[in-house]
């Protein structure tokens, strides 16, 4: 061809060039990729008034395939866990309806380890689809405890996605179950989600997804969607869960979507007018349901159904479980109700031990919906306290007592998991006084009030006047013993001496229904019975 050394060179480069540009300036063709996502599905997979369920996610995805659309259908996390639906499978059923509808990705949620890592393992293999998390680490061996990112093909675009999950999972779930693990936060957490994007970057996706279960909550500030957008670039989508809200925003480059809870939406997002839009699919708005994926969920909710359907009693009065206003923010008829359940169940199996149990304390986070007026069944109890906590004994001074109910209360009056329902107990809470951090609880992102009893005024405890120097036998859930929420100084050696009574939380509930309240719940708990006190 009579070309010369340099010639060649110059022809090299050009196509190196070319190469190049075809990589990285030239825009794939997305006009044909449509990306259907859910998030904090909770098992609520089954269609009913508010919930599309996974036969209308499954008909939704195969009317587009048919229509000629590549479709990614992927889900931000806490599939696995809270209606009755999956928890009876510990979640393994939520995976097969997940498998059944398609799904193609999905990352971890905190709730996804509410049955220990065994659990959540055994899930992710079932899973025909890959479940991504680049921040889990385990402290033994410095791995992922789960696959970082994928990077997956749909038509001509090459997708790549990078799961993130919640650093606040060491303490909303039971710490026991995260015991081991790493949750990278804030500066590492961006570091580790900025090197997984260069790698997908560099692996020639056209376009990159962050997978999230981190929320936008101010509480989670330094860990949420919106922080990793500010100091991450290249992400093109971020999929987000955790805090239940819908979002349609751009931060950046990015659009930031989440479409709520509970299949109420089905996000649905397109490439128009050379950017990634939300046009998200209101509930009621879409209509039909894959009949095979129907047959799968329907089979499995009528077994679930009959043992659920037995009797336990009724109730003459409604129950307020609402997260906010409600349990998460004040005292609620239901919180009293739960925790005098917790406390009497305490009571009558320590009561041959010579055991006198002062009171107890029920976390609000653990209460997960209403009791409507009317007959309350085995399934009533179990949406209501669907995490199976084992009910503990607590021997704890007066002076920790008052601090792990300063922390509980910090963010009083506005929400929180950790908010204490409580029996036995009567306390007031000074919201006007701001709460001022001391130490942070191992293994937590909480903090120890810097002056416990600067905020909160016990007053009475088993109707005694509080004592900061006496010792108290609380009944609570393992969950709280272990540290987990807010609690963590219950989790500090010497905090407090724990034992277990035998019972769970949906045992107890039931037996104080029929046993204590000879089957109904009458007008002694028509309201709250001012066990609270919050002062603004």
């Amino acid at each position: 061809m009579g070309w010369n050394i340099k010639g060649l060179c110059r022809w090299i480069v050009g196509i190196l060039f070319l190469v190049s540009v075809c990589q990285t300036g030239m825009a794939a063709d997305f006009s044909h990729l449509v990306i259907l996502h859910t998030n904090d599905t909770h098992g609520f997979d089954q269609q009913a008034d508010g919930v599309y369920g996974m036969a209308a996610v499954a008909a939704l995805k195969k009317e587009y395939e048919t229509n000629g659309y590549d479709v990614l259908l992927v889900d931000g996390g806490d599939a696995i866990q809270d209606n009755n639906l999956v928890n009876f499978s510990k979640g393994a059923s939520a995976i097969t309806f997940m498998n059944a509808a398609g799904y193609d990705a999905m990352t971890l949620g905190n709730h996804e380890f509410d049955y220990g890592q065994d659990v959540t393992l055994q899930r992710v293999k079932e899973a025909r689809f890959p479940v991504v998390s680049c921040n889990i680490i385990v402290d033994a061996t410095g791995q992922p405890f789960v696959q970082p990112r994928a990077i997956l093909h749909k038509g001509p675009v090459c997708i790549g996605i990078v799961g993130m999950t919640t650093p606040a999972t060491v303490t909303s779930t039971n710490p026991k179950n995260v015991y081991g693990l790493q949750f990278l936060a804030g500066s590492a957490l961006y570091a580790k989600v900025q090197q997984e994007v260069a790698d997908l970057q560099r692996s020639g996706c056209d376009v990159i997804i962050a997978l999230g279960h981190l929320g936008s909550e101010t509480g989670s500030m330094g860990n949420r969607s919106d922080d990793v957008l500010q100091h991450v670039q290249g992400i093109d989508i971020f999929i987000d869960g955790h805090d239940h809200q819908v979002k349609n925003e751009r931060i950046g480059k990015a659009l930031l979507v989440e479409t709520g809870y509970h299949t109420e939406n089905i996000g649905r997002i397109s490439y128009k007018q050379g950017q990634w839009q939300e046009n998200i699919v209101p509930y009621g708005t879409y209509k039909k349901q894959d009949s095979a994926v129907k047959q799968v969920v329907d089979q499995s909710a009528a077994e679930v159904a009959a043992e659920l359907g037995k009797s336990v009693g009724t109730s003459d009065v409604s129950l307020d479980g609402s997260r906010v206003p409600g349990v998460r923010t004040q005292e609620t008829n239901l919180g009293d109700c739960i925790a005098d359940a917790v406390l009497w169940q305490s009571r009558m199996a320590t009561a041959a031990q010579g055991t006198i149990v002062d009171g107890a304390i029920v976390n609000g986070g653990g209460l997960r919906a209403s009791l409507e007026k009317g007959p309350v069944t085995v399934g009533t109890v179990h949406n209501i306290l669907p995490y199976n906590n084992q009910i503990y004994t607590m021997k704890i001074k007066g002076s920790k007592l008052l601090e792990i109910m300063e922390a509980a209360l910090a963010a009083a009056p506005g929400p929180a998991g950790a908010f204490p329902q409580v029996a036995g107990m009567k306390m007031t809470v000074h919201t006007n006084v701001p709460y001022k951090e001391g130490r942070q609880y191992d293994h937590s992102t909480y903090h120890a009030p810097a002056v416990p009893g600067s905020r909160v005024t016990i007053e009475e405890v088993n109707g005694k006047a509080f004592d900061p120097e006496a010792v108290y036998t609380i009944a609570t859930f393992e969950f709280l013993c272990r540290g987990g929420d807010t609690y963590g100084a219950l989790a500090e050696p010497g905090a407090a001496d724990i034992q277990g009574i035998g019972y769970i939380d949906t045992e107890a509930v039931i037996n104080y229904i029929q046993d204590a309240l000879k089957g109904n719940i009458g007008n002694q708990y028509a309201a709250s019975a001012g066990r609270i006190t919050l002062l603004k």
